[in-house]
Formats: structure tokens, C-alpha cells, sequence
């Protein structure tokens, strides 16, 4: 059965049972502080479990993309090493809210394993929890009598909370849980050692493949457990690992989902594919693995950087480039030729694949050519590192390089074993260790339980219309992060919009008769509007005042409304490929990121800008509405952000022809922006420009700055007629005076040169020359390679302290390298400390810098010491 047709049998089989079948969520979470990747199919649900969202179906079914790389849920390590753990993976699952439980959920993924998809049930076990007694938590009981049913007895093992308990983090839903395992063993294994001994035992080929959580608790921040509102059923099928038993493979990817991604990587890197345990079969499992979840997170909107979510896409695809290196021998970009194959191959069931695939091409070639040059800089820097007669290169170092250039330490270890050394494995796992340890804290929020106050905890937005209301505040908890120590509150109804879609949290007050609280942010954590407190009221039960900043709530619905203008300019004067890729919107300015492939023209800044303006001369009118059918918004034409998460009834924000989908603020007509300035235009990532921009007071400010600056270029100038040809007169004449000193440095250093080849001496059989030379590095570099090329056996060095920064330049003759083993790197490094400074550079040619320009005569003694 191939991928395509076990996706559909799933998704027919639970049709067939009422469930209404949704999309995928994003991988990458935007409104839950506690995940920063969607690791589980449950992720979209959790509102829902925790009772802080309807239920709108009771019964739903899909296909999650899952990425498990940080936090709790970690198989990063794993991947490509074994056969079965994946960064980015789909997970099969179906869910209950509140509406059947144990009975159907197990009935029925039996039924689906054994009749439909036709697995041997003599092939199949399950698991059961078995208790916690920390926990307060008896034996599922009610499982395993439902289980003895279906399969003999002996069939059904118990185990403890850690294999079948499941939860998602340190908080939150949790439940015990069934696990189905399936034993793809050969005839003689299975008679040798029986199947319920190799469960759960890390056996490749006795897998868990399907895991039914019976959710019933929401653990606290204290570590106890409440039963949860309802309960219900949250299950997980691993899609990867299904393939296997249904196609009969001995290996995740040996399935039809990875085997052409591995075909195509042989054909490249010239290497077979025996699917062992080899470095460069690893290599293949890793790159055909990372190249997935690279490539749906670029889809999602999820870009490389050096922060957050950006950090991790980019660790991965960083970790699938260095095996192909170290391993393929593959030193040019060729991961980022594979994302067609890719897409070729998923695009027809996750179409963001198809809208995105230029972009995905042209970030993961960026990425790779960039990381290529970095792995010659570390090369460089670990030769730096490893000084003359030492036995053993510190695991620090070789972790800076792990951890900075991407190097593995065994590379890092081959390198130095040339040299004689051995590398401090122990130092490098300590700081390994280390730097997994705060990977899991960063970020994190030290939050306590929500005391709750009020029943009903949904907020109630209400800033639409008005920006002040009488609110009671339903429950709060005190949270720290970094060190600072503040209170969310949640009230039952709030005027406070909430950070959301680019657009920044509302400030303000919070005020009775006793009191004032400064509210400093709002966000949406789940489905709560939480506002950040600098402290608790003294009475949380009293009535309030919420009272939303007007000024800065104005000023920030002027950049968003024009943040929608701008998208429309944009895609009317570069293309319809334009689309949005991240925004701010901010009180004092928008920044707006979209994708296109190359650096806008002056022209078109001009016209993107003179659009939006023209728009708000118009003074367009908004026309909202609030909750307007999906489809219906669909046949509008109106934008969506990809990556977003839409419901069935969404809202729809026009201005003229400008139709968007959006959540947020903005002004009653387009003439309250005042005016739109773009005030700069670059690349933030390949295929990605960003643009930042101001309206009303920011824009005034801007122009006034402006004015002052001509005002007082004029003023240096001596109020000129014709500004611009007075200034253009003065860049001609600096060229000029540029062109000539050029001209003089040029026959200055002629003569300087004619004077150092006469100062040659031998010195034990060395053309040798240690001198002065206050020159710029230009110059310098131009004389030694002169000399280097027309004297045998030379070794010069030459100090400078050209504009006051001493400088030392050596250079060495290749036959000298090569026969007396001088390295230009270790002898400016050594001379370097005269001048407190350092530096290094190739075996033949080597530059330094430094602080003290006295130490200059120092070092051009020393220099003869090389070859003396």
C-alpha cells in the first residue's frame, strides 16, 4: 500500500465513524508560550481540552506535521543513527471531545489495523499503564478488559508511567495511555525471543506504531494533576512507521516516503545506499530526513536565523549539510536540488509545498553556501587553536566548533590526531550537556497555577468598538522569565487587543477607586487574552476600569491599516508572487517582510510609496466583517497569511480594492494614516526583502529630520543656489583628490620597494628582509607578493603603524614552506604579542594587528629568530 492510499484508507475509515476531517496546523506554534513546535497531532486541541475553547466537532480526524527537535520531546540525536525516529513527521491521530471514550477508541483502531489495513493480529501488542503510586494513579483496568476482547491476554503488557503516561510538557493535558506495537521480525527471531519481550526495548523492528491517550488530567505547575472538564481521546499514529509494516520494509526509509529522496542522493554523491549503519549510509537517512523539515518549516513561514525557532531550523539543516560533507564528500550546495523532488512527491497532499517551492529552493541554497564558506573558517581557526607540543586540544574548543561552525567533533578529531593530539572528549560532552540543558530552559516561563476567581475564563474581546470597559478580572497567576517577576491577568471581557498577526499587544490601566495597575502587554496564550501586570490588585475580586492606551492603540491601527495598503502596492508593481512573510506593526513604525527575488529599484520603492499614498489621499472608508464564511472570503479574492490558522467564519478587512484576512486594528478611512514613508527597502533571507516604514507622527517626524539635515548640509555648503550641484561638484572634486593620492601612495611605494630589495640579506641560505615599512596593508600586500614572486628562498616581514594601527605582514616563499616547514600564520601570531595583538592567515602570507605600535622594533628583531 503506498503513502497516498494509507493516508486516504485512514481518513475514509474514520469518516465512516462521523469524524470530520481537518488540515494539518502549522508546525511552528505562535500563541503558546510553553511550545515553540507543533510535537504532537494534539497541539491545535489543546484550547479545547483544557475547556478554554467550544467544541465545534466532537469527533475530528487528520494528519499532523510534527517536529520533535527541542524541549521534552527530542529525537534529534536519533535521526539517521537508527531507522525510526525523524525530526519532522506526520502523525495519523483522532480525537474525542468529550464524546466517546476507551471502548470505541480501542475497538476501533482494531478494527481499522486488523480488517482494513490488514496487519497480523499474531503480529500485534499492546500496552497498558500500570499505575503510579506518586501520583495517586491505580492500573488502567478499564483498558485491559476492553483489550481482552479484542486480543489473548498474554498479548497485553502493563508499563509504567513512563512509556504509558503520555503528556506533551511539564504542564498541561496528560492522560494514561494504550500503545499498539507491531513485531516485523522474521519467522525464526519471533520464535527465538517472543514479541512482549522486545517491546518497548529500542528493538528496531518490534515498534510502537499507534498511541491511544485517554486524556482525563491537566497537570500543574506544582506537579499534581486535576481532572479535566470532560474527557477525552487523543490518539497518534505514526504515519513513517505504519509504511514500514504495510509495505513490508525493514526501515523507515526504505519506504516509498524517503526512498526517492536516497535514490536521488546516490546518483549525486556517486556513494550506494546499503541501508546499514555505515557514515555514509547514516549521512543519507540524515539528509533525506532533515530535508523535510526544512523544508515544510520554510513552507509554514518558519525561516532560518539565529533565534528561537529560526535557530533550530537552521541547527538542523546545518546537521544534514556536515554529515554530507564529512561523510559524502559533497562540498557545493545540493540539499537545496533535492526540495523539487520533495516537493514532486508531497505537494499534492500539502499544498503549501507547491505554493512555496521557489522560496524553499532559495533559503536552503543561501543556507548551504553560507555554511560551506563557515566550515573553511572553522578549518582556520582550529589550526589556530592546536599550538605546537600539546597532547590534547580542549573540549571547549573542539565544542566551538561543534557548536559555532557545525564541525563534529570525530572531524575535529582527525584533524587534530595529524598533528600529534587527541581531543578532551570528556570537556567536549560536558559542554554538550551543558548546552542541551539550556536549550531546554531557554525561553522558558516559570509560571504558577492559575488561581481562578470566576467560572468562565474565556475573554470576551471587546476592542473593536470601545477602549475602555468595566471588566472583572476571572483568574491570574504569577509568571517570572529572565528574572522579572510579573502577574497575567485574564478578565471576562477586555478591550486590550492581543499581540497577534504582527500586530503589538495594547497597553494601558487598569483602575477603581483604590487603585492603578499599569497593564505593560497583552498577548493570547491558548485561547485566553492574558494581560501582563507590573503587580497583583490588592483586592483581585473588585470591579475595574480597563483602559486601553488611545494614542499608541491610534498610532499602531494607522501602520497596520497601511500595512495592508502596502501589500497591495507591492503586489501591484512587482507581481503577484509577492506575499506576506512576517510584519510588526508597531506604535512608531511597520516593518513588512515579503517574498521576492531580487533588490527593489529605486523606481519601484518610489512607486510602491507614491500608491499608498495615493490610496490615503483617497480616503478610503474600512469595510468590516466580522464573520464571513471561509469560502465566501475565498471567492472575495481577499489575503491570507500561510501559516495561519483560520476558522470557519474569519474576519475580513477592506480598504477599496485591498481585501485581507486580519485580526487586528485600524482606523475608520484610510486619510487618518496622515502620510506613508518607506523609509528603507533590503534582504533579510534568500527570496525574503523587508521593508520598514512610518505614518501620521512618525512620518512627520521623519520629514522634519529630513528638512534639517538639507538645512544644515546647505549651511556647511554656504547656502549654494543649486543644492544638489554643489554637493555633486564636491564628490567630483574628493574623486579627484582621491585618484591623485592614489597616484602618490602608488609611486610612494614604488620607491619604497626599489629601497627593501636592496636590504635582502642571506641568512643560512634564506633571502631574509625585516623592516619598517609604514605603508598602508594595500601597499604591503603589493610588495611582498611582488617579491614572493620573483625571489627564491624569501622570507620578508614588515611592520607598520600606517593612521596609527600597528600592522605585521609576512610572507614566505612556497619552496621555503615547503622545505623548512615555516608557516606565516604561527610567525605572525608569535610576533604579534609585541604589539598585544594577534592575527594569522595562510602558510605562505600572514597578517597581524595589535595595540602597541612601540612594540613594532621588537618584533622586526625577533623575525630572524625563524631561520636563524
Amino acid at each position: 500500500m503506498e503513502a497516498a492510499q494509507i493516508r486516504k484508507t485512514f481518513f475514509d475509515f474514520f469518516a465512516s465513524k462521523s469524524h470530520e476531517i481537518v488540515s494539518s496546523a502549522p508546525m511552528v506554534i505562535k500563541d503558546d508560550p510553553t511550545l515553540m513546535f507543533t510535537n504532537a497531532g494534539m497541539n491545535q486541541f489543546k484550547d479545547i481540552f483544557l475547556g478554554n475553547s467550544p467544541v465545534k466537532f466532537a469527533r475530528i480526524a487528520n494528519t499532523q506535521k510534527c517536529l520533535r527537535v527541542s524541549g521534552k520531546h527530542n529525537d534529534l540525536e536519533e535521526v539517521g543513527v537508527d531507522t525510526y525516529h525523524h525530526t519532522m513527521f506526520e502523525m495519523l491521530g483522532n480525537w474525542s471531545f468529550g464524546d466517546y471514550f476507551k471502548k470505541e477508541a480501542i475497538e476501533w483502531a482494531w478494527e481499522l489495523l486488523t480488517e482494513h489495513y490488514k496487519l497480523d493480529k499474531n503480529r500485534l501488542y499492546v500496552t497498558v499503564f500500570g499505575g503510579d503510586a506518586a501520583d495517586g494513579l491505580a492500573p488502567d483496568n478499564d483498558a485491559r478488559a476492553i483489550w481482552k476482547n479484542l486480543i489473548a491476554e498474554d498479548r497485553i503488557i502493563d508499563c509504567d508511567k513512563k512509556d504509558n503516561f503520555w503528556e506533551m510538557g511539564d504542564t498541561g493535558p496528560c492522560g494514561p495511555c494504550s500503545e499498539i506495537h507491531v513485531d516485523l521480525r522474521d519467522e525464526a527471531e519471533r520464535e527465538a525471543v517472543p514479541g512482549r519481550d522486545r517491546v518497548n526495548k529500542d528493538d528496531p523492528r518490534v515498534i510502537e506504531i499507534w498511541n491511544l491517550v485517554f486524556m482525563e488530567f491537566n497537570r500543574m505547575a506544582d506537579g499534581t494533576l486535576r481532572k479535566l472538564p470532560a474527557q477525552h481521546i487523543d490518539t497518534g499514529m505514526g504515519f513513517e512507521r505504519l509504511a514500514v509494516a504495510l509495505q513490508n520494509k525493514k526501515s523507515n526509509y526504505d519506504t516509498d516516503i524517503f526512498r526517492p529522496t536516497i535514490a536521488e542522493i546516490e546518483r549525486i554523491s556517486g556513494v550506494a545506499y546499503t541501508g546499514g549503519d555505515g557514515k555514509s549510509d547514516v549521512a543519507m537517512r540524515v539528509i533525506a530526513d532533515h530535508l523535510r523539515a526544512v523544508s515544510f518549516s520554510i513552507a509554514d513561514g518558519q525561516l532560518p536565523s539565529n533565534t528561537g525557532a529560526g535557530y533550530v531550523i537552521r541547527r538542523i539543516l546545518r546537521r544534514a549539510i556536515r554529515y554530507a560533507f564529512s561523510f559524502l564528500n559533497l562540498k557545493e550546495p545540493f540539499i537545496c536540488d533535492l526540495s523539487s523532488l520533495l516537493v514532486a512527491q508531497m505537494g499534492p497532499f500539502f499544498p503549501e509545498l507547491q505554493r512555496q517551492s521557489e522560496l524553499i529552493e532559495r533559503v536552503i541554497r543561501e543556507e548551504e553556501e553560507s555554511f560551506l564558506r563557515t566550515l573553511d573558517r572553522g578549518i582556520l581557526l582550529l589550526e589556530e587553536k592546536m599550538s605546537a607540543g600539546a597532547k590534547q586540544l580542549d573540549g571547549k574548543v573542539v565544542f566551538d566548533l561543534y557548536d559555532t561552525f557545525g564541525f563534529p567533533a570525530d572531524l575535529t578529531a582527525l584533524i587534530a590526531s595529524e598533528r600529534g593530539m587527541e581531543i578532551d572528549e570528556a570537556g567536549f560532552q560536558a559542554e554538550l550537556q551543558q548546552q542541551k540543558d539550556r536549550s531546554r530552559a531557554a525561553g522558558k516561563i516559570e509560571a504558577g497555577d492559575w488561581v481562578d476567581l470566576r467560572e468562565d475564563a474565556v475573554s470576551e474581546f471587546v476592542g473593536y468598538d470601545r477602549t475602555s470597559a468595566e471588566v472583572h478580572i476571572t483568574r491570574y497567576r504569577k509568571v517570572v522569565q529572565k528574572g522579572q517577576e510579573r502577574f497575567q491577568l485574564v478578565f471576562n471581557i477586555t478591550p486590550f487587543y492581543a499581540e497577534g498577526g504582527g500586530q503589538v499587544g495594547d497597553t494601558g490601566v487598569l483602575t477603581n477607586a483604590n487603585e492603578t495597575i499599569a497593564i505593560v502587554d497583552t498577548r493570547r496564550e491558548n485561547n485566553l487574552i492574558v494581560h501582563y501586570a507590573e503587580q497583583l490588585p490588592a483586592n483581585p475580586n473588585e470591579k475595574f476600569t480597563a483602559q486601553v492606551d488611545d494614542q499608541r492603540r491610534l498610532s499602531v491601527a494607522r501602520n497596520h491599516s497601511a500595512t495592508h495598503l502596502l501589500h497591495e502596492a507591492l503586489r501591484e508593481v512587482l507581481g503577484p508572487h509577492v506575499e506576506q512573510k512576517g510584519s510588526l506593526v508597531a506604535p512608531d513604525y511597520l516593518r513588512f517582510d515579503f517574498s521576492h527575488f531580487g533588490k527593489m529599484t529605486d523606481e519601484e520603492i518610489a512607486e510602491v510609496e507614491r500608491r499608498v499614498n495615493e490610496r490615503v489621499l483617497l480616503n478610503l472608508p474600512l469595510e468590516e466583517n466580522r464573520a464571513m464564511p471561509m469560502d465566501e472570503a475565498r471567492e472575495t479574492g481577499a489575503m491570507m497569511l500561510f501559516g495561519e490558522k483560520y476558522g470557519d467564519v474569519v474576519r475580513v478587512i477592506r480598504f477599496g480594492s485591498s481585501v485581507e484576512l486580519c485580526g487586528g486594528t485600524h482606523i475608520g478611512a484610510t486619510g487618518a494614516i496622515g502620510s506613508f514613508v518607506l523609509a528603507s527597502e533590503g534582504a533579510v533571507a534568500a527570496g525574503v526583502r523587508r521593508i520598514e516604514a512610518c505614518t501620521g507622527e512618525a512620518a512627520r517626524r521623519y520629514f522634519t529630520s529630513q528638512i534639517e539635515t538639507l538645512n544644515e548640509v546647505r549651511a556647511l555648503l554656504k547656502n549654494p543656489s543649486e543644492l544638489s550641484k554643489a554637493v555633486a561638484d564636491l564628490v567630483e572634486k574628493n574623486a579627484q583628490l582621491s585618484r591623485e593620492l592614489e597616484s602618490f601612495k602608488k609611486q610612494q611605494a614604488k620607491a619604497i620597494r626599489a629601497e627593501l630589495a636592496a636590504q635582502f640579506t642571506e641568512v643560512n641560505g634564506v633571502q631574509f628582509l625585516a623592516a619598517r615599512v609604514d605603508l598602508g596593508p594595500a601597499e604591503i600586500k603589493d610588495i611582498a607578493f611582488s617579491f614572493r614572486s620573483e625571489k627564491a628562498n624569501m622570507f620578508a616581514v614588515f611592520g607598520s603603524a600606517a593612521e596609527g594601527k600597528p600592522t605585521i605582514t609576512c610572507v614566505i616563499s612556497d619552496d621555503l614552506v615547503a622545505a623548512r616547514e615555516l608557516n606565516a600564520g604561527a610567525v605572525v601570531r608569535e610576533l604579534a604579542k609585541s604589539i598585544q595583538g594577534g592575527g594569522g592567515g595562510q602558510a605562505f602570507f600572514a597578517t597581524a594587528g595589535g595595540k602597541d605600535p612601540n612594540g613594532l622594533d621588537e618584533a622586526i628583531k625577533k623575525a630572524a629568530s625563524f631561520i636563524s
